[in-house]
Protein backbone atom coordinates (compact mmCIF):
# COMPACT_ATOMS: atom_id res chain seq x y z
CA UNK A 1 0.00 0.00 0.00
CA UNK A 2 2.91 2.54 1.03
CA UNK A 3 5.24 0.91 -2.24
CA UNK A 4 5.06 3.99 -4.05
CA UNK A 5 4.69 6.56 -1.11
CA UNK A 6 7.71 9.27 -0.41
CA UNK A 7 10.01 8.08 2.69
CA UNK A 8 9.12 10.76 5.43
CA UNK A 9 12.11 12.82 4.77
CA UNK A 10 10.84 13.73 1.70
CA UNK A 11 7.58 15.46 3.24
CA UNK A 12 8.92 16.22 6.97
CA UNK A 13 8.88 20.11 6.15
CA UNK A 14 5.43 19.62 4.79
CA UNK A 15 4.52 17.84 7.55
CA UNK A 16 5.62 20.70 9.69
CA UNK A 17 4.36 23.68 8.18
CA UNK A 18 1.01 22.08 8.68
CA UNK A 19 1.37 21.08 12.19
CA UNK A 20 3.69 23.57 14.15
CA UNK A 21 0.58 26.06 14.59
CA UNK A 22 -1.93 24.17 15.14
CA UNK A 23 -3.70 21.41 18.18
CA UNK A 24 -2.47 18.19 17.49
CA UNK A 25 -5.86 15.82 18.07
CA UNK A 26 -5.88 12.06 18.28
CA UNK A 27 -7.21 9.40 20.45
CA UNK A 28 -4.50 8.58 23.00
CA UNK A 29 -2.85 11.73 21.64
CA UNK A 30 0.38 11.02 23.05
CA UNK A 31 0.98 7.45 21.12
CA UNK A 32 0.66 9.00 17.45
CA UNK A 33 2.23 12.49 18.81
CA UNK A 34 5.37 10.84 19.81
CA UNK A 35 6.48 9.14 16.63
CA UNK A 36 5.56 12.21 14.31
CA UNK A 37 7.66 14.25 16.95
CA UNK A 38 10.22 11.49 16.47
CA UNK A 39 10.72 11.49 13.22
CA UNK A 40 10.46 15.27 12.37
CA UNK A 41 13.47 15.62 15.07
CA UNK A 42 15.29 12.92 12.99
CA UNK A 43 14.83 15.12 10.06
CA UNK A 44 15.85 18.51 11.74
CA UNK A 45 12.81 19.94 13.08
CA UNK A 46 11.20 20.36 16.40
CA UNK A 47 7.38 20.09 17.08
CA UNK A 48 5.93 21.51 20.12
CA UNK A 49 2.50 22.26 19.67
CA UNK A 50 -0.64 21.60 21.90
CA UNK A 51 -2.18 18.35 22.35
CA UNK A 52 -5.45 17.46 22.70
CA UNK A 53 -6.24 13.98 23.39
CA UNK A 54 -9.91 12.67 22.20
CA UNK A 55 -10.05 10.11 23.99
CA UNK A 56 -9.54 11.52 28.11
CA UNK A 57 -11.93 13.84 26.32
CA UNK A 58 -14.78 11.46 25.63
CA UNK A 59 -14.42 10.08 28.85
CA UNK A 60 -14.91 13.16 30.58
CA UNK A 61 -17.83 14.76 28.00
CA UNK A 62 -19.29 11.66 27.51
CA UNK A 63 -19.16 9.63 30.73
CA UNK A 64 -20.45 6.66 31.90
CA UNK A 65 -19.54 3.83 28.93
CA UNK A 66 -17.71 1.16 29.24
CA UNK A 67 -14.99 1.41 27.04
CA UNK A 68 -13.42 4.28 24.98
CA UNK A 69 -11.83 2.97 22.00
CA UNK A 70 -12.22 5.05 19.00
CA UNK A 71 -14.12 2.19 17.71
CA UNK A 72 -16.15 1.52 20.62
CA UNK A 73 -17.25 5.22 21.75
CA UNK A 74 -17.76 6.11 17.87
CA UNK A 75 -20.38 3.09 18.03
CA UNK A 76 -21.59 4.06 21.65
CA UNK A 77 -22.35 7.72 19.59
CA UNK A 78 -23.99 6.16 16.13
CA UNK A 79 -20.78 7.81 14.52
CA UNK A 80 -19.98 5.58 11.12
CA UNK A 81 -16.82 4.39 10.14
CA UNK A 82 -15.78 3.05 7.21
CA UNK A 83 -11.98 1.57 6.65
CA UNK A 84 -11.32 1.37 10.08
CA UNK A 85 -7.64 0.53 11.00
CA UNK A 86 -6.27 2.14 8.56
CA UNK A 87 -5.03 5.96 8.26
CA UNK A 88 -8.05 7.89 6.46
CA UNK A 89 -10.76 5.69 8.49
CA UNK A 90 -9.56 6.41 11.94
CA UNK A 91 -8.87 10.11 10.78
CA UNK A 92 -12.67 10.50 9.84
CA UNK A 93 -13.77 9.11 12.89
CA UNK A 94 -11.79 11.12 14.73
CA UNK A 95 -12.61 13.71 12.99
CA UNK A 96 -16.33 13.01 13.56
CA UNK A 97 -16.14 12.08 17.27
CA UNK A 98 -14.13 15.95 17.80
CA UNK A 99 -16.54 17.49 16.41
CA UNK A 100 -19.27 16.05 18.78
CA UNK A 101 -17.24 16.47 21.64
CA UNK A 102 -17.09 20.37 20.76
CA UNK A 103 -21.01 20.13 20.17
CA UNK A 104 -21.01 18.95 23.79
CA UNK A 105 -18.50 20.37 26.05
CA UNK A 106 -20.62 22.39 28.09
CA UNK A 107 -18.18 22.44 30.65
CA UNK A 108 -15.75 24.01 28.74
CA UNK A 109 -13.79 20.56 29.12
CA UNK A 110 -11.63 20.81 26.01
CA UNK A 111 -10.67 24.31 26.91
CA UNK A 112 -9.43 23.63 30.50
CA UNK A 113 -6.93 20.71 29.07
CA UNK A 114 -5.11 22.66 26.86
CA UNK A 115 -4.40 25.33 29.20
CA UNK A 116 -0.33 25.35 30.61
CA UNK A 117 -0.66 24.03 34.10
CA UNK A 118 -3.34 20.76 32.92
CA UNK A 119 -1.75 17.51 33.30
CA UNK A 120 -3.86 16.64 30.53
CA UNK A 121 -1.13 16.56 27.75
CA UNK A 122 0.92 14.18 29.95
CA UNK A 123 -1.07 11.85 31.67
CA UNK A 124 -1.96 8.35 30.22
CA UNK A 125 -5.53 8.13 28.05
CA UNK A 126 -6.84 6.18 31.08
CA UNK A 127 -5.85 7.60 33.97
CA UNK A 128 -8.57 9.86 35.42
CA UNK A 129 -6.64 13.17 36.11
CA UNK A 130 -7.84 13.47 39.37
CA UNK A 131 -6.43 10.41 40.56
CA UNK A 132 -3.03 12.07 39.55
CA UNK A 133 -4.01 15.19 41.08
CA UNK A 134 -4.85 13.69 44.66
CA UNK A 135 -1.11 11.71 44.72
CA UNK A 136 0.43 12.93 48.26
CA UNK A 137 4.19 14.54 47.82
CA UNK A 138 5.37 11.63 50.63
CA UNK A 139 7.33 8.80 50.47
CA UNK A 140 5.71 5.77 50.22
CA UNK A 141 4.76 2.67 47.36
CA UNK A 142 2.70 3.22 44.41
CA UNK A 143 0.66 1.25 42.18
CA UNK A 144 -0.30 1.25 38.27
CA UNK A 145 -3.29 -0.55 37.58
CA UNK A 146 -5.17 -2.04 34.72
CA UNK A 147 -8.85 -1.98 33.72
CA UNK A 148 -9.25 -4.80 35.94
CA UNK A 149 -7.60 -3.47 38.89
CA UNK A 150 -4.98 -6.06 38.35
CA UNK A 151 -1.65 -4.65 39.77
CA UNK A 152 0.67 -4.07 36.25
CA UNK A 153 3.71 -1.90 37.67
CA UNK A 154 5.08 -1.67 41.25
CA UNK A 155 7.30 2.05 42.55
CA UNK A 156 8.67 3.44 45.09
CA UNK A 157 9.64 7.28 45.63
CA UNK A 158 10.30 9.94 47.91
CA UNK A 159 7.81 12.32 46.77
CA UNK A 160 5.02 9.55 45.02
CA UNK A 161 3.09 12.53 43.00
CA UNK A 162 6.49 13.45 41.70
CA UNK A 163 7.98 10.03 40.61
CA UNK A 164 4.27 9.14 39.42
CA UNK A 165 4.51 12.26 37.44
CA UNK A 166 8.39 11.29 35.56
CA UNK A 167 6.73 8.06 34.54
CA UNK A 168 4.89 10.19 31.84
CA UNK A 169 7.22 12.99 30.77
CA UNK A 170 10.44 12.78 29.19
CA UNK A 171 11.39 11.89 25.61
CA UNK A 172 12.15 8.00 25.49
CA UNK A 173 8.87 7.64 23.25
CA UNK A 174 9.07 3.44 22.71
CA UNK A 175 5.94 1.43 21.45
CA UNK A 176 6.61 -0.17 24.44
CA UNK A 177 6.36 2.74 26.80
CA UNK A 178 3.28 3.85 24.85
CA UNK A 179 1.53 0.58 25.61
CA UNK A 180 2.40 0.78 29.35
CA UNK A 181 1.11 3.97 29.69
CA UNK A 182 -1.97 2.99 27.92
CA UNK A 183 -2.86 0.22 30.11
CA UNK A 184 -2.80 2.36 33.29
CA UNK A 185 -6.00 3.44 33.92
CA UNK A 186 -5.53 3.65 38.07
CA UNK A 187 -3.25 4.65 40.61
CA UNK A 188 -3.42 3.46 43.82
CA UNK A 189 -0.53 4.34 47.10
CA UNK A 190 0.40 2.96 50.47
CA UNK A 191 2.72 5.51 52.58
CA UNK A 192 5.56 4.89 53.90
CA UNK A 193 7.08 7.30 56.30
CA UNK A 194 10.48 6.79 54.74
CA UNK A 195 12.50 6.09 51.70
CA UNK A 196 13.73 2.84 53.15
CA UNK A 197 10.95 1.44 53.92
CA UNK A 198 9.52 2.05 50.76
CA UNK A 199 12.63 0.08 49.45
CA UNK A 200 11.57 -2.77 51.37
CA UNK A 201 8.02 -2.69 50.72
CA UNK A 202 8.63 -2.05 47.22
CA UNK A 203 10.94 -5.43 47.27
CA UNK A 204 8.22 -7.36 48.86
CA UNK A 205 5.49 -6.70 46.84
CA UNK A 206 7.10 -6.95 43.55
CA UNK A 207 7.36 -10.73 44.96
CA UNK A 208 3.93 -10.69 46.37
CA UNK A 209 2.35 -9.36 42.96
CA UNK A 210 4.89 -10.52 40.30
CA UNK A 211 3.57 -7.04 38.16
CA UNK A 212 3.65 -7.22 34.11
CA UNK A 213 5.86 -4.28 33.84
CA UNK A 214 8.49 -4.81 36.76
CA UNK A 215 11.50 -6.12 35.41
CA UNK A 216 13.90 -5.78 37.90
CA UNK A 217 13.88 -8.44 41.26
CA UNK A 218 12.01 -10.68 39.26
CA UNK A 219 14.94 -12.57 38.56
CA UNK A 220 15.39 -15.84 40.99
CA UNK A 221 18.08 -14.94 43.32
CA UNK A 222 21.18 -17.37 43.75
CA UNK A 223 22.49 -16.62 47.09
CA UNK A 224 25.41 -18.84 48.92
CA UNK A 225 26.24 -19.48 52.70
CA UNK A 226 28.97 -21.03 54.15
CA UNK A 227 28.21 -24.54 55.89
CA UNK A 228 29.81 -26.51 58.03
CA UNK A 229 29.94 -30.83 57.96
CA UNK A 230 32.02 -33.39 59.60
CA UNK A 231 33.93 -36.03 57.38
CA UNK A 232 34.31 -39.69 58.00
CA UNK A 233 37.77 -39.17 59.39
CA UNK A 234 36.29 -36.94 62.20
CA UNK A 235 37.36 -33.36 61.14
CA UNK A 236 34.73 -30.64 60.76
CA UNK A 237 35.21 -28.94 57.42
CA UNK A 238 34.03 -25.41 56.06
CA UNK A 239 32.54 -25.23 52.57
CA UNK A 240 30.54 -22.82 50.17
CA UNK A 241 27.51 -23.80 48.55
CA UNK A 242 24.29 -22.32 46.87
CA UNK A 243 21.87 -21.93 48.86
CA UNK A 244 18.24 -24.22 48.30
CA UNK A 245 15.05 -25.59 49.75
CA UNK A 246 17.47 -27.88 50.89
CA UNK A 247 20.27 -26.29 52.67
CA UNK A 248 18.55 -23.67 54.02
CA UNK A 249 20.76 -23.40 57.07
CA UNK A 250 23.88 -21.86 56.45
CA UNK A 251 26.51 -20.65 58.81
CA UNK A 252 25.90 -17.52 57.04
CA UNK A 253 24.55 -16.12 53.93
CA UNK A 254 25.77 -13.86 51.42
CA UNK A 255 24.54 -12.49 48.05
CA UNK A 256 27.69 -13.08 46.08
CA UNK A 257 29.74 -16.30 45.95
CA UNK A 258 32.90 -13.83 45.78
CA UNK A 259 31.96 -12.72 49.50
CA UNK A 260 31.56 -15.95 51.08
CA UNK A 261 35.12 -17.08 49.14
CA UNK A 262 36.42 -13.81 50.51
CA UNK A 263 35.12 -14.30 54.48
CA UNK A 264 36.43 -18.35 53.98
CA UNK A 265 39.74 -17.63 52.84
CA UNK A 266 39.51 -14.65 55.96
CA UNK A 267 38.83 -17.47 58.54
CA UNK A 268 41.50 -20.05 56.94
CA UNK A 269 44.16 -17.38 57.44
CA UNK A 270 42.74 -16.34 60.91
CA UNK A 271 42.48 -19.41 62.37
CA UNK A 272 45.28 -21.42 60.59
CA UNK A 273 42.68 -23.91 58.99
CA UNK A 274 43.58 -26.50 56.37
CA UNK A 275 42.66 -25.43 52.74
CA UNK A 276 42.29 -28.95 52.20
CA UNK A 277 39.18 -29.31 54.37
CA UNK A 278 37.55 -26.33 53.06
CA UNK A 279 36.19 -25.66 49.62
CA UNK A 280 38.95 -23.80 48.35
CA UNK A 281 41.25 -26.47 47.44
CA UNK A 282 43.85 -24.68 44.68
CA UNK A 283 47.25 -26.70 44.85
CA UNK A 284 48.73 -23.55 45.39
CA UNK A 285 46.93 -22.24 48.25
CA UNK A 286 47.02 -26.21 49.67
CA UNK A 287 51.00 -26.44 49.56
CA UNK A 288 51.68 -22.99 51.00
CA UNK A 289 48.81 -23.62 54.05
CA UNK A 290 50.56 -26.91 54.75
CA UNK A 291 53.38 -25.79 57.27
CA UNK A 292 53.97 -27.25 60.95
CA UNK A 293 51.15 -24.62 61.96
CA UNK A 294 48.23 -26.09 59.99
CA UNK A 295 45.47 -27.97 61.17
CA UNK A 296 45.74 -30.63 59.31
CA UNK A 297 48.61 -31.42 61.50
CA UNK A 298 46.74 -32.11 64.94
CA UNK A 299 44.04 -34.20 65.61
CA UNK A 300 40.53 -33.93 64.60
CA UNK A 301 39.71 -33.05 68.28
CA UNK A 302 42.59 -30.08 68.63
CA UNK A 303 41.58 -29.03 64.35
CA UNK A 304 38.12 -29.16 65.40
CA UNK A 305 38.22 -26.14 68.31
CA UNK A 306 39.70 -24.20 65.23
CA UNK A 307 37.01 -24.71 63.30
CA UNK A 308 34.51 -23.91 66.52
CA UNK A 309 36.49 -20.28 67.08
CA UNK A 310 35.40 -19.66 63.39
CA UNK A 311 32.26 -20.30 63.28
CA UNK A 312 31.97 -18.18 67.02
CA UNK A 313 33.63 -15.08 64.92
CA UNK A 314 30.81 -16.12 61.82
CA UNK A 315 28.10 -15.60 64.61
CA UNK A 316 29.30 -11.78 65.81
CA UNK A 317 29.70 -11.11 61.81
CA UNK A 318 26.03 -11.59 62.25
CA UNK A 319 24.69 -8.49 64.26
CA UNK A 320 20.80 -8.61 65.21
CA UNK A 321 19.43 -4.39 65.79
CA UNK A 322 16.82 -2.50 65.37
CA UNK A 323 16.69 0.44 62.79
CA UNK A 324 14.36 3.55 64.25
CA UNK A 325 12.56 5.51 61.46
CA UNK A 326 10.56 8.29 60.49
CA UNK A 327 6.69 7.29 60.82
CA UNK A 328 3.72 7.81 58.17
CA UNK A 329 2.42 10.95 60.62
CA UNK A 330 4.17 12.81 63.18
CA UNK A 331 2.91 11.23 66.25
CA UNK A 332 4.44 7.44 64.40
CA UNK A 333 7.61 6.30 64.13
CA UNK A 334 8.42 2.89 62.33
CA UNK A 335 10.94 -0.01 63.37
CA UNK A 336 12.69 -2.53 61.16
CA UNK A 337 13.80 -5.41 62.68
CA UNK A 338 17.52 -7.52 61.58
CA UNK A 339 17.55 -10.77 62.96
CA UNK A 340 20.95 -12.15 62.64
CA UNK A 341 21.62 -10.60 59.41
CA UNK A 342 18.31 -11.56 58.20
CA UNK A 343 15.64 -8.87 57.32
CA UNK A 344 12.82 -9.75 58.98
CA UNK A 345 10.65 -7.02 58.37
CA UNK A 346 9.30 -3.56 59.52
CA UNK A 347 6.47 -1.93 61.69
CA UNK A 348 4.39 1.19 62.97
CA UNK A 349 3.95 2.25 66.00
CA UNK A 350 2.52 5.49 68.11
CA UNK A 351 4.50 4.17 71.28
CA UNK A 352 6.82 7.41 71.89
CA UNK A 353 9.65 4.93 73.75
CA UNK A 354 8.53 1.20 73.22
CA UNK A 355 10.18 -1.49 75.18
CA UNK A 356 11.43 -4.06 72.85
CA UNK A 357 9.05 -6.93 73.28
CA UNK A 358 6.18 -4.33 72.00
CA UNK A 359 8.34 -3.19 69.04
CA UNK A 360 8.78 -6.79 68.41
CA UNK A 361 4.79 -7.34 68.29
CA UNK A 362 4.28 -4.42 65.93
CA UNK A 363 6.78 -6.20 63.57
CA UNK A 364 5.05 -7.33 59.98
CA UNK A 365 7.30 -10.44 59.13
CA UNK A 366 8.37 -9.91 56.00
CA UNK A 367 10.48 -13.02 53.53
CA UNK A 368 14.31 -12.59 53.93
CA UNK A 369 15.87 -11.18 50.27
CA UNK A 370 18.90 -9.76 48.71
CA UNK A 371 17.38 -6.16 47.84
CA UNK A 372 15.98 -5.73 50.81
CA UNK A 373 19.32 -6.43 52.78
CA UNK A 374 21.28 -4.74 50.08
CA UNK A 375 19.02 -1.11 50.91
CA UNK A 376 19.64 -1.32 54.75
CA UNK A 377 23.24 -1.96 54.25
CA UNK A 378 23.75 1.21 51.56
CA UNK A 379 21.17 3.62 54.38
CA UNK A 380 23.13 2.24 57.22
CA UNK A 381 26.42 2.81 55.48
CA UNK A 382 25.71 6.42 54.62
CA UNK A 383 24.68 7.32 58.18
CA UNK A 384 21.42 9.04 57.49
CA UNK A 385 20.70 11.94 60.56
CA UNK A 386 16.63 10.94 60.24
CA UNK A 387 17.52 6.53 61.22
CA UNK A 388 18.56 5.59 64.62
CA UNK A 389 20.26 2.24 64.80
CA UNK A 390 20.00 0.39 67.89
CA UNK A 391 22.12 -3.50 68.50
CA UNK A 392 20.14 -5.86 70.65
CA UNK A 393 21.54 -9.26 71.76
CA UNK A 394 20.59 -12.60 72.95
CA UNK A 395 18.06 -12.62 69.52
Amino acid sequence: MVNAAPNFGAIAGTVFSFLKDCIFVAHNVNFDYSFVRKELENHGYILNTNKLCSLRMSRRIFPGYKHYSLGNICSQLGIDVSDRHRAMGDAYATVELFLRLLKNDTQNEIPKSLKKNSFDQTLPPNLPKEQFENLPKEAGVYYFRDEHQKVIYVGKAINIRKRVNSHFTGNVQTPQRQHFLREIHSITYELTGSELIALLHESSEIRRLWPKYNRAQKKAEKSFGIFSYTGQDGYERLAIDALSKLNSSPLIRYNTFAEAHETLMSLILQHSLCFTKTSIQTTAESIQSCNPDCGCKKSAKLYNKRILKAKKNLDEQQQSFLIKAPGRAKTEQAYILVRKGQYCGYGFTKETSPNIQNIFKIIQPAKHNHSAITAIQTFTEKGVNEYQIEAIDNL
